[in-house]
């Protein structure tokens, strides 16, 4: 007789209590990283303004919480420029010149008399046309960087020659939504309220914003859905576009001229203030609202370092730091929680193996 002991069998029991036991530690860490990833910003907002407010009783006050909204009101829009254009999958270099062009074709179509509300809105179409041409090219195959690097140059050249190099000046009749306050708030503030809730309710709710998110993400996959995907890479162009021709607009009502010079600087603090929302840079994902938390930092920080008396000169410094942090930062949390979810899922592959022998 095989007096040979059984084998106990495998202590399911236990592994299954191990896992229980795990998983909140998991789960909670996953949900941390994501947190930091989608909503850190509004925490680091929060924490700079209760910091500035405790060590500068000047800063504290509601005329520089107004002069804080009007600056980043500018940042806000082109911010809006960059984010369109990254979500649906490419990044416009561009729109310096998008908005020197439009800004110098609104005001030169002032001062022949044409009413600002029509002068404004072919300033915005000229946003549409640009950014249906970039968007047509890129069709192409050609490289976007390249492309929209190449329009930045052709419309700072253009707007030079159409100013003959020299500013548009004597635009007081854009006053209403530059210099203007209403309720004491700077008028490009409402702009930038307006251009957002339109913004944030055309990607959360309405099929073509979506659609142009799904593209950002993954245009083969949407095309193989059936999808003209092509459609919606250009959308996002054409969006970027009108942002940028806003914003040229908006700032040469501020300053009342329009400007031929294409300044980089644009494009860095919108790139900036896009990077510390936790936009995917990549595309396919973002929200609006955390892109005007961005702008919202940057204006910050540039307000207590005047108020501190430092030099202008370390707000660039500053801004080129947040946005490397910004970038480093989304890809160590990125990497951690696909890390944490692959984990996750080989635990649940493992459990289901032991429970089926």
């Amino acid at each position: 007789m095989n007096t040979t002991p059984t084998p106990p069998p495998p202590a399911t029991g236990t592994m299954d209590t191990l896992m229980r036991a795990d998983k909140p530690a998991r789960t909670t860490t996953v949900g941390v990283l994501a947190f930091l990833r989608s909503r850190g910003i509004i925490v680091l907002w929060i924490v700079m303004l209760i910091v500035f407010a405790a060590t500068s009783p000047v800063f504290a006050t509601p005329t520089n919480f107004a002069l804080i909204l009007g600056a980043a009101a500018v940042t806000s829009i082109f911010a809006a420029s960059v984010a369109f254009g990254v979500m649906s999958g490419a990044l416009d270099l561009s729109i310096p010149g998008t908005a020197a062009f439009a800004g110098v074709t609104v005001g030169l179509l002032l001062n022949a008399g044409v009413p600002p509300v029509i002068a404004i809105a072919i300033g915005l179409a000229v946003g549409v046309g640009i950014g249906a041409v970039n968007g047509l090219i890129v069709l192409r195959g050609l490289n976007p960087l390249v492309v929209t690097i190449g329009m930045l140059a052709v419309l700072g050249g253009l707007a030079s020659v159409l100013s003959k190099g020299i500013p548009v000046t004597g635009l007081t009749s854009l006053r209403f939504i530059g210099t203007d306050r209403y309720l004491g708030v700077p008028a490009p503030v409402y702009v930038v309220v307006i251009l957002y809730v339109i913004g944030t309710l055309f990607l959360t709710r309405m099929r073509s914003g979506v659609r142009m998110l799904a593209v950002g993400g993954n245009a083969e996959a949407v095309r193989r859905s059936g999808v003209r995907s092509d459609r919606y890479r250009v959308l996002g162009f054409v969006l970027g576009g009108v942002c940028a021709a806003l914003g040229g607009i908006v700032t040469a009502a501020i300053v009342t001229q329009a400007s031929p010079a294409a300044s980089p600087g644009i494009l860095f603090e919108a790139l900036t203030a896009v990077a510390l929302s936790g936009l995917a840079l990549t595309g396919g994902r973002g929200s609006l609202p955390l892109v005007l938390v961005g702008a919202l930092v940057i204006a910050t920080i540039n307000s207590y370092l005047v108020i501190q008396n430092v030099q202008p000169y370390w707000t660039d410094v500053i801004t080129g730091a947040l946005l490397i942090g910004a970038l480093a930062l989304d890809k160590y949390t990125g990497g951690l929680v696909s890390s944490r979810l692959i984990a996750d899922a080989s635990s649940l592959a493992g459990r289901g193996r032991a429970q089926g022998k």
